[in-house]
């Protein structure tokens, strides 16, 4: 537990801005995500080729993904950075650029011959993400101006005017150069996505796509670029394989199995829960630190993820709408009929091949992985590790003892000896404050109710929801720097992983002691 850091060297910093970045993005679409989920039923249902086809009920589909997705998500970005006013100004501003979008498109098509094929609508996500904090941040700065500064009784007419008119200019702003940017972008990246899969090469977007994951640099990629390219190919098309690029759970599924076999100490003893808990319930955080603690075993990500990426490619795999949490459960709702077997099969292989690499390299380096374990503070884990490989076979006793063998996460003082600040306000934070920040809450919580502590709340929230309120903090050790920028006056903990982590009785054992020390 530390309360500061050390300087980021420059990579470190670059990392951080690029996961915040992420964050940003990941917070306007995370909340939209039911939407996307709700129209992926009335596409799966109601078109010409789905379940049971609808003529009526299919009108929704159109406008539902070209009108209320961008539009929500660009109040929710809005609302994010400047509250409901803000999310207002925004959400005009973005239909300033659906409109500027479609009548740029109908110019183009009707300079076609005829017979032509026309272009088709472009869905404007990529344009919300970009109005929305233009249009929030400039309305947040053009208040600054006049705060303070209005006649008594004004307050109201001031606040709805200056954000009616400035509202008029961001949809203009929107309607010319933001829709002519935008459907260019759109273009080129469709244009690059089309060159890779006509080349056979979209799976080396997977050399790209694994590292950054286990970095938390996913978000980045996936709702800056994947999900907006998808839903348009998805509108297109009826499905898309860029929603298969990120969300396939095989490549974390094979790397969980192989330390569930061939790893050591406390990581081999919570992989198998992190597997379900990643595999079913869609958190694919929880598999990351496994592959920092000893980062080769990316080459294990990368050869699953190519492997899924390349099956979907040979038998056409594909998802209608985005499978998030990326769950088994997800990619099956999501699956189109008719794909079931090529997406399933692209699972079981991508996850049969990092298990196979993984286990491989875990094998290898088994010998010095021992030594090094038996040098840290998991030397109780070793030796039962040890034990168990004297004996030839694992023993329910000796697994039993694990459960007091773990490692801290960075080394540093015990949570009992590092502060003597109150605790009353825990807070659980990761990129989307879902997930695997939930997930931790809901294990230290559990911790905190059996040890009869009743006046201390935990909850989980995204980094940028952090507010400075929480007393204390809990992060995977690779977010910790942005959650001590965002709230530095709180304790912060970094976890090697929040499913099973010894920080977490620390933190109890400080609780504990402070309402002894209150109470005596």
């Amino acid at each position: 537990m530390t309360t500061a850091s050390a300087p980021a060297s420059g990579a470190k910093k670059a990392q951080v801005h690029v996961q915040r970045f992420g964050t940003f993005l990941s917070g306007m679409i995370m909340p939209n995500i039911p939407a996307l989920i709700a129209w992926g039923i009335f596409t799966a249902f109601f078109i010409e080729a789905g379940f049971t086809p609808n003529a009526a009920l299919a009108t929704i589909v159109g406008p539902f993904i070209h009108y209320l997705l961008p539009l929500l998500i660009a109040y929710t970005g809005g609302n994010i950075v400047y509250g409901i006013r803000g999310g207002v100004v925004a959400s005009i501003g973005t239909m300033g650029a659906i409109a500027g979008s479609d009548l740029l498109i109908a110019n183009f098509n009707a300079t076609l011959p005829e017979g032509a094929a026309p272009l088709g609508q472009v869905h404007m996500f990529i344009g919300a993400m970009i109005m929305a904090p233009v249009a929030a941040y400039s309305m947040k700065w053009l208040d600054s101006l006049w705060e303070g500064k209005i006649r008594a009784g004004f307050e109201m007419l001031v606040n709805m005017f200056s954000a009616g008119i400035w509202g008029f200019a961001m949809a203009i702003l929107g309607f010319y150069p933001i829709a002519l940017i935008v459907n260019w972008l759109m273009q080129v990246l469709s244009n690059a996505v089309n060159w890779l899969v006509e080349m056979n090469l979209l799976p080396l977007t997977s050399i790209v796509i694994e590292p950054a994951k286990v970095l938390f640099l996913n978000n980045a990629i996936n709702h800056g670029v994947l999900t907006p390219l998808g839903i348009q190919q998805a509108a297109d098309e009826g499905s898309s394989i860029l929603f298969l690029l990120e969300a396939n759970p095989g490549p974390g599924l094979g790397i969980l199995l192989a330390f569930s076999f061939f790893g050591l100490g406390a990581a081999r003893a919570s992989a198998p829960g992190a597997a379900v808990i990643q595999f079913v319930g869609g958190i694919h955080e929880v598999y990351f630190p496994y592959a920092l603690m000893k980062p080769i075993l990316i080459l294990g990500l990368i050869a699953g993820g190519m492997t899924g990426v390349t099956t979907n490619m040979l038998l056409g795999g594909a998802l209608r709408a985005p499978a998030a949490p990326g769950s088994i459960l997800a990619v099956i709702a999501q699956t189109p009929p008719g794909k079931y077997f090529a997406v399933l099969l692209s699972v079981v292989l991508a996850a049969a091949v990092s298990f196979i690499v993984c286990s491989l390299i875990l094998r290898a380096t088994r010998k010095r992985d021992l030594e090094e374990l038996a040098l840290t503070d998991d030397a109780f884990g070793a030796a039962i590790t040890q034990t168990e490989a004297a004996k030839g076979k694992s023993s329910d006793a000796l697994r039993n003892l694990r459960g007091g063998a773990a490692t801290q996460a960075d080394g540093s003082a015990g949570a009992a000896t590092a502060t003597e600040k109150e605790i009353r306000s825990i807070v659980f934070a990761c990129d989307a404050g879902m997930g695997s920040s939930a997930m931790g809450a809901s294990v230290l919580r559990n911790k905190i109710k059996k040890a009869g502590i009743d006046d201390v709340t935990v909850v989980n929230k995204a980094i940028a929801s952090l507010d400075g309120s929480a007393d204390l903090v809990i992060t995977q050790n690779q977010l910790t720097d942005r959650a001590r920028a965002q709230s530095p006056n709180a304790v912060h903990v970094s976890v090697d992983n929040f499913m099973n982590s010894p920080r977490y009785d620390e933190v109890v054992d400080l609780v504990k002691a402070q309402h002894e020390d209150a109470g005596a």
